[in-house]
Formats: C-alpha cells, structure tokens, sequence
C-alpha cells in the first residue's frame, strides 16, 4: 500500500475538471430521463482482472463531488493486489448519482490501476538486484502528480517531477552547448549546490569524459546489456547509474542484472494499458 497518498486538495481538481467535461451543458440526460429522483441504489467496483489498484480516492472523490449522500466502504485500498471478482469497493446512495459519475471514477481507476500494476510486473522482474524500476516525464498532460504516485504504489520510484527539480542534460543540450565540458560548466554555474545533475551519455567515450569532469548521475541510453556492464565497472559507484530505452517486463531482468542502480521507463505512464474494473449493481 502507498505510504503516501496525494492529499485531495491535489486531486480534486482532476476529477472535478473531468467531471465538468462529461457533464456537458445539460448534465446527464440519460440517468436523469430514465432513473426516479428518489431512487438509491448499491454498487461495487469489482476487479474483471489480475493487478493492483491505484486512484481509489479519485474514484470515490468523483462519485462524492456529484451527490455528497453517497456512502463509499474501501474494501481493497491503494497498493492491494487484485484477482477477478475482487470488490475494491462499495457504494450506495442516490442511484442517479452514482450511475453520473461512473465513467468518470473509473476512467481515473483503470488508468491508475494500469500504471500500477505494470508497475509491480517490472518491480518484480527486477526482484534480488540492485535496479530500482522509475518513471519518466513523458506523462499526460495535467495527469503527472497522479500517474506519478500510481508509479509509487506499485513499487517503483520517481525520476525529475519537472524541469525545475533537477538538471538532465541530453544529447541535444550538448549538441547546441558544443560539447558535454561547455554544457556541464554551464549548468554548474547556473543551479545551486542542491542541485543534482545528470548527463544523458550513449557510448563509453562520452561515458569516460563525464567521469573525468564529475558528474551526480549518468543516463545510460539505449545501451544493451554487455555495454551497460562495461559502463557500470567503469563508473564504478563514483555516479549514479540510469539505463533507459524500450525496457519491457521481457528485457529488465538483463538489464538489472548489469548492476545499474536505476532503470527509467518512459511507457509506464504514456502507454499502460488500463486494468479492467466495472462498477456491477448490488441491489
């Protein structure tokens, strides 16, 4: 289980903009023309598949902001392992407004549940090595804060929030800069001494001149395994190792096995497929 959810005032404005879209400009007509205005009803959010949850406070916040009579029980919370058939949670209230704000809860639900458990795949590929399994910015707009914590639940860790909480200077830095020295000198002369910085290297002579000027991380890119080896001996604990580039469930356990300390894996946020969860009525 996460050992620390986001607080509401984070989340809230995710759910409350997403259920702003889907409400429209006349609500939900359908629910509305076809449900009684008094009538209540019991549903469960019930697991279809194998996985581990994430987002339930999204879900339930979603479901809260349309009608606050809406009485939720968290049975499976945040970091719970899943088998089909599992009820995550249980709601009753209003009838219309639960079937409202459906979608919505579980559009938050799936997607987190999904990074969350792609995210428990790796981690346990990469089990008894050194390798921490993190995620990347290559995030959905105005989702970071929440896809990064559904990274966390599921065990893995956090690379740069943004651009503003580390330095990464990447190839295309070091191609306008002129060269890694000018691009280093730079960015040390720039940020405080709080500052970590690291440089993206994709070959042992790059990897070389960026241990001779001092660097706190390198970002090994796109190396397959025997190389990443070499660079792990020849950085030799005096950095931080990274390795990224295309590293699937298949491919990590190779790459852990290198002796990097961190593996970064851009698809965990922008591509995991959902995790199936439907909301079933009880009654």
């Amino acid at each position: 289980m996460s050992q620390f959810p986001l607080p509401a005032i984070m989340t809230e404005p995710l759910v409350r903009a997403a259920l702003l879209e889907d409400l429209g400009r006349a609500g939900d007509i359908t629910t509305d023309a076809i449900v009684p205005a008094g009538a209540t009803a019991r549903v469960a959010l019930v697991a279809r598949q194998p996985g581990v949850v994430a987002g339930l406070d999204l879900a339930l916040q979603a479901f809260r902001l349309i009608d606050a009579r809406i009485d939720a029980t968290a049975e499976r919370p945040d970091g719970s392992p899943l088998a089909p058939g599992d009820v995550i949670a249980t709601l009753q209230g209003p009838a219309r407004g639960l079937l409202t704000a459906e979608r919505v809860a579980l559009n938050f639900l799936c997607h987190l549940s999904g990074i969350a458990s792609a995210t428990a795949e790796i981690v346990a590929a990469v089990r008894g090595t050194r390798a921490s399994i993190c995620c990347t910015r290559k995030t959905m707009p105005g989702l970071r804060a929440v896809q990064k914590y559904a990274v966390r639940v599921g065990g893995g860790s956090n690379h740069r929030f943004g651009l503003d909480d580390a330095v990464l200077i990447k190839d295309n830095h070091v191609a306008i800069a002129g060269g890694i020295r000018p691009a280093l000198e730079r960015a040390r002369a720039h940020v405080g001494h709080l500052v970590k910085i690291e440089l993206e290297v994709d070959s042992l002579g790059q990897l070389a001149e960026a241990l001779a000027l001092g660097v706190d991380a390198v970002l090994l890119d796109n190396m397959p395994p025997p190389v990443l080896r070499q660079a792990v001996t020849m950085v030799d604990r005096r950095a931080v190792t990274e390795a990224s580039g295309r590293i699937t469930p298949q491919t990590a356990p190779d790459v852990a096995a290198t002796g990097v300390d961190l593996i970064s894996i851009g698809w965990l946020t922008h591509s995991a497929t959902v995790l199936d969860i439907g909301l079933d009525y009880r009654g």
